[in-house]
């Protein structure tokens, strides 16, 4: 398998990522994907030949090591990086979407017609949700796999000796297993930094809700402050507009207003006279 071109399409995702995504796929380069190559494909190569039992009955061997190892280390791990590469591919890939309707648009109105995104690699609208759903996807996948490794091999870890009864076995019979302490190293390593990732993305996450949360609060702070200075200088126009209208009413008019009488108890007396 060529990872060489999973290497370059994930390059560019680090453009679209936060610190705490660069920090992941490093560590999903570095120490899973070169350690995988390097060291792994060549320490489960012999695990077959390599792997022993004590007796000489045909077709004895080959059942207790896929009663053993129904599915290869190896063959699990490049599965798992497969799947939780390909969500990083999924934002690259609407990033460029993006990109791609933005350039139609300003051939189609022109640089003065305005544009549908000021920033396309920006994590706005769709690409945000795309680029939450990538975490919570590959948070998902890591865990998911780490619990396959621990239910078909308990602690992650391998024993020396296996003890196998399965026909064409006459009984029961002792098989050994080819470097298990080097396995066991190179199986808590990958486990170890599969829980690093699942954390990385689960603070990743948690920062950009806690971010998205705090800009919508700041908005709508900012719109209610808005909307407040706009009723104050309503009411203010209104109250001015008032006080012109009480000052002027009587400016074109040779009858002056009437006054009220000093006495106001005596006016209302010869009023009812």
């Amino acid at each position: 398998m060529n990872w060489g071109i999973f290497e370059g399409l994930l390059s560019g995702a680090n453009k679209y990522s936060t610190a705490f995504g660069r920090v992941w796929l490093s560590l999903v380069f570095i120490f899973r994907v070169l350690v995988y190559l390097v060291t792994a494909e060549r320490v489960w190569s012999d695990d077959h030949k390599d792997f022993d039992c004590d007796t000489r009955q045909p077709g004895c061997s080959n059942v207790c090591f896929d009663e053993f190892f129904p599915v290869s280390h190896v063959r699990l791990w490049a599965l798992q990086l497969i799947l939780v590469t390909c969500p990083s591919l999924l934002v690259v890939m609407h990033v460029a979407y993006r990109q791609a309707r933005e350039k139609k648009h300003q051939e189609a109105i022109g640089k003065d017609g305005g544009r549908l995104y000021l920033d396309p690699g920006k994590k706005r609208g769709g690409l945000w949700w795309t680029y939450v759903c990538s975490l919570v996807f590959k948070a998902g996948v890591d865990a998911t796999f780490l619990y396959v490794f621990h239910s078909i091999y308990p602690r992650y870890t391998l024993p020396q000796v296996v003890k196998c009864q399965v026909a064409p076995c006459p009984n029961v019979v002792d098989c050994f297993i080819s470097k298990p302490e080097e396995k066991n190293i190179f199986t808590l390593f990958m486990v170890i930094t599969a829980l690093v990732c699942i954390i990385l993305n689960l603070v990743e996450l948690a920062y950009l809700v806690s971010k998205r949360c705090r800009e919508c609060l700041e908005a709508r702070k900012a719109r209610s402050e808005s909307l407040d200075h706009r009723l104050d200088w309503v009411t203010s126009s209104s109250k001015q507009g008032d006080l012109l209208s009480g000052d002027l009413i009587f400016l074109d008019s040779d009858v002056p207003p009437p006054l009220l009488p000093d006495h106001p108890q005596d006016h209302v007396k010869k009023t009812m006279l």
